[in-house]
């Protein structure tokens, strides 16, 4: 079983920056892939940021260039940085990670963009 804690979410005006963070434990082989995820009320669950095993990076245009996803294989660690946040960007940040093909998520942290 593989679980995982996020930290770093809260409350930011628009502009700002917030990191997240997101710790994997249990029993851990190979993660394969590590995610944010967001889920806005009333809305689907989307992704934000992806960085596989390899380190290549996979983002949505709508936070491009804004936000920055990166690993600590050693502390099974994955960090999203998020900068000029906006506030469509309000939503309940999950991190995900793939651990021998099974999806593992956590329980979420709201950010919240002020305008």
């Amino acid at each position: 079983q593989v679980q995982l804690a996020e930290s770093g979410g809260g409350l930011v005006q628009a502009g700002g920056s917030l990191r997240l963070s997101c710790a994997a434990s249990g029993r851990l082989f190979s993660i394969q892939s590590m995610a944010w995820y967001r889920q806005a009320p009333g809305k689907q669950r989307d992704l934000v940021a992806r960085i596989s095993s390899d380190g290549s990076t996979d983002y949505p245009d709508s936070v491009k260039g804004r936000f920055v996803v990166s690993r600590d294989n050693a502390k099974n660690t994955v960090h999203l940085e998020m900068n000029s946040l906006k506030p469509e960007d309000t939503a309940l940040y999950f991190c995900n990670m793939i651990v021998r093909y099974i999806n593992y998520w956590g329980q979420g942290t709201q950010v919240t963009v002020s305008s």
